[in-house]
C-alpha cells in the first residue's frame, strides 16, 4: 500500500498513466491524491475524469480552478472556452454526473497529519486547522442544493486581504480565491492575481505565498500544492512541495510519494 500525490492532470490522461505506471500503481491498494486541476487544456477531459472517478475512494482530489470553472459551465455561469477543451466532457451523458462528483471534493485536505493539500497553497495568515475549517465552509455550500448561487459569485479579484470579519460573497470568495488562484501577495498580504512568472520575474513588490512567515507553522507541517507551473517545482524549501510542472505545456509531470517523500516525473 502507498500513496502518492500528482500535480496538475489537466486533461492529460495518457501522461498521468505512464506515470503511474512507473510506480506500479494498485488501483486497489494504493492510494492516489491529486492537487486539483484534474481538467482543462488538455486533450482527454472525459477520459480522465471517468478514470479517476473509476478509481473510487482510491482518488482523492482537491478543487482547482478548472475543476470550478466546469461546475460554473454545468449551472450556466459561465461559457466554454475553446482553449479548454471540454466539449467532450459537456457533451457527455456523464456530465452532470462528474459535476456532482466534483462537487464533493474540497478545497483543502490532510494527508496523513502533517501534510495539507491544496491547489494553490496556504494562505500566511492562516494555520492547517483554519484551512481547513474555511474549506468545509466552502463545501457546505457546494454540496447543498444552493450551489449554483456561490458558483455564480465566485468569480472577481475582490476582496483581496482576508479578515475574519468577512461574511457572505465576500468571505466565500476570498477563501476560494486563496485556494485555487493564489501565486503572489503584495508585501501587506494582499492577492495579486496578474502576476504568474518565476518569482524571480516578478516586481519586486510582490512575494511568492510561501516566502512569507507563517507563524501558524510547525517545523513538521509542509504544504503541497500545484497551480502555478512556472516555479517548476522549485520553492526553495522542503516544507512548501510545489507539484505543478507544466505537463500541459510540455513539461513534466510529477509525482510524489508520500511514503519517502520522493518525487518521480515523466
Amino acid at each position: 500500500m502507498a500513496d502518492y500525490i500528482v500535480g496538475d492532470i489537466q486533461g492529460c490522461l495518457s501522461g498521468l498513466k505512464a506515470l503511474l505506471s512507473k510506480v506500479d500503481f494498485n488501483a486497489h491498494t494504493d492510494t492516489l491524491y491529486a492537487v486539483g486541476d484534474l481538467i482543462g487544456r488538455g486533450p482527454e477531459a472525459l477520459d480522465t475524469l471517468a478514470y479517476l472517478y473509476s478509481l473510487g475512494d482510491n482518488f482523492k482530489t482537491v478543487l482547482g480552478n478548472h475543476d470550478l470553472n466546469l461546475l460554473a459551465i454545468h449551472c450556466g455561469a459561465r461559457r466554454a472556452k475553446k482553449a479548454d477543451k471540454l466539449d467532450g466532457v459537456i457533451a457527455s451523458l456523464d456530465f452532470a454526473k462528474y459535476c456532482a462528483w466534483l462537487r464533493q471534493k474540497p478545497l483543502a485536505m490532510l494527508v496523513g497529519s502533517d501534510i495539507l493539500l491544496t491547489h494553490a497553497g496556504l494562505y500566511p495568515a492562516w494555520s492547517f486547522d483554519k484551512a481547513l475549517a474555511l474549506s468545509a465552509e466552502i463545501s457546505d455550500v457546494l454540496q447543498s442544493q444552493q450551489w449554483q448561487l456561490i458558483v455564480n459569485s465566485m468569480y472577481g479579484d475582490n476582496p483581496n486581504s482576508w479578515n475574519d470579519e468577512l461574511v457572505g460573497d465576500d468571505r466565500q470568495r476570498f477563501i476560494i480565491n486563496a485556494f485555487t488562484r493564489m501565486r503572489f501577495l503584495e508585501k501587506d498580504a494582499r492577492l495579486e492575481f496578474n502576476c504568474k512568472t518565476k518569482p524571480c520575474d516578478a516586481p519586486k513588490s510582490l512575494l511568492p505565498w510561501f516566502s512569507m512567515q507563517n507563524p501558524n507553522l510547525t517545523s513538521t507541517q509542509k504544504v503541497v500544492f500545484g497551480h502555478w507551473a512556472a516555479l517548476n517545482g522549485e520553492t526553495n524549501s522542503e516544507q512548501f512541495i510545489a507539484l505543478d510542472t507544466g505537463f500541459v505545456w510540455g513539461g513534466c509531470m510529477t509525482l510524489l510519494c508520500v511514503n519517502t517523500m520522493k518525487r518521480l516525473q515523466n
